[in-house]
């Protein structure tokens, strides 16, 4: 499923994220509000799901080739987070809704951990 897909059916707002880069391929996801568990667990072309707001998320995003970046609870990111992601090209998108919540309708629209489907 392409992230732009992703985008119209769950409401998402972008906040960074040019047409190119919503149009590629969501290979998996991974939910964590910890840096080093996303480090060692997220894989490429994985939608990672967070809390966390500032811009250490682009960095582990770009290290770990990430597809995009979720925030839930309606978060808004810090000004130097979109800056940053806007400079390295990773999508920051804005739920409204909870992370449990979220990670069930991805899963339900076949999002699952790489390799294994949902």
């Amino acid at each position: 499923m392409k992230l732009r897909d992703i985008v119209e059916v769950l409401k998402l707002d972008v906040r960074t994220g040019s047409s190119d880069r919503l149009d590629v391929e969501v290979t998996g996801g991974y939910a964590s509000d910890l840096m080093s568990d996303v480090i060692a667990g997220a894989e490429e072309g994985n939608l990672w799901v967070t809390l966390q707001t500032h811009q250490n998320t682009v960095a582990v995003g770009v290290m770990k080739s990430l597809c995009g970046i979720i925030l839930v609870n309606g978060r808004e990111p810090e000004k130097e987070t979109i800056q940053k992601a806007e400079v390295q090209g990773i999508p920051l998108l804005i739920s409204t809704m909870p992370t449990f919540e979220l990670v069930g309708r991805l899963f339900e629209l076949g999002i699952g951990k790489k390799g294994k489907p949902a």
